[in-house]
């Protein structure tokens, strides 16, 4: 299958690669930033592309795995192409796409970062396409990546996305924070890396709601106000503290 990556980012980069490892031919690299296109084409025995006007009209695959807001203005400029043009963006209508004949969406429901290796077959892969025959390509292809194949619209797949900004995204930026408060009172963020990692295997087996701990959920009222006077000097941490504390007091 000759495949274009329209994309050099986190996204873009092992989506390739992984279609690279399966033997396809990924004959072209598009980014509007020529280095990050020569890094990616180099990795991946392509060639790079700055101009979507030069973008093969012929390939199978046309994979756009660009920021969301920058789609529209791609599917504008890349020209009638002949084959399959897929997105790989969560939070954006298949409608994006209407303009080609043969169009749908291939969302890995997963973070990436380009340094970080990751095992595509167990990544859940959400495809979806307006017509038979580009909905069996797309069943395909993402078998031929992963073993979790889910066939979720447009509507379903946002949602899937906004559920994934609360478990992953803000989940992270959590992380980030209790590092801030380690880093003040001259304390290393490894020690809490046994405690996060217990957490995430806990919601493997069990239902988040479940595994709930903390003073929140007990009432520890006391243990509260103890925290609440450790981040009177960081008032945005001390707000972020109540909410998320009354919010687990609700939930439980």
């Amino acid at each position: 299958m000759k495949i274009v990556c329209i994309g050099s980012g986190n996204v873009a980069t092992h989506m390739a690669g992984e279609f690279k490892k399966k033997g396809h031919d990924l004959i072209q690299v598009w980014s509007r930033n020529s280095a990050h296109a020569e890094v990616l084409a180099s990795s991946l025995a392509s060639m790079a592309m700055t101009d979507l006007a030069e973008i093969d009209l012929n390939a199978d695959l046309y994979l756009i795995a660009i920021k969301d807001n920058a789609i529209s203005s791609v599917v504008r400029a890349l020209g009638d192409v002949n084959g399959l043009v897929v997105h790989t963006s969560g939070a954006t209508s298949i409608a994006e796409l209407d303009r080609f004949s043969s169009h749908g969406v291939l969302y890995p429901l997963q973070t990436f970062s380009k340094a970080k290796a990751v095992d595509f077959k167990d990544i859940p892969l959400c495809i979806e396409a307006t017509d038979a025959d580009s909905l069996d390509k797309l069943r395909t292809i993402a078998a031929e990546l992963s073993k979790l194949v889910y066939e979720v619209d447009s509507d379903k797949r946002e949602i899937l996305h906004l559920s994934a900004v609360f478990a992953c995204n803000f989940v992270n930026h959590m992380y980030n924070l209790g590092a801030q408060v380690l880093r003040s009172h001259d304390l290393d963020f490894e020690m809490l890396r046994p405690l996060i990692m217990e957490t995430a295997m806990k919601v493997q087996t069990e239902m988040p709601v479940n595994v709930q701990t903390g003073p929140a959920v007990r009432d520890d009222e006391q243990t509260i106000l103890k925290h609440l006077e450790l981040l009177e000097s960081s008032p945005h941490l001390k707000e972020i503290y109540q909410t998320l504390s009354e919010s687990i007091k609700k939930s439980n």
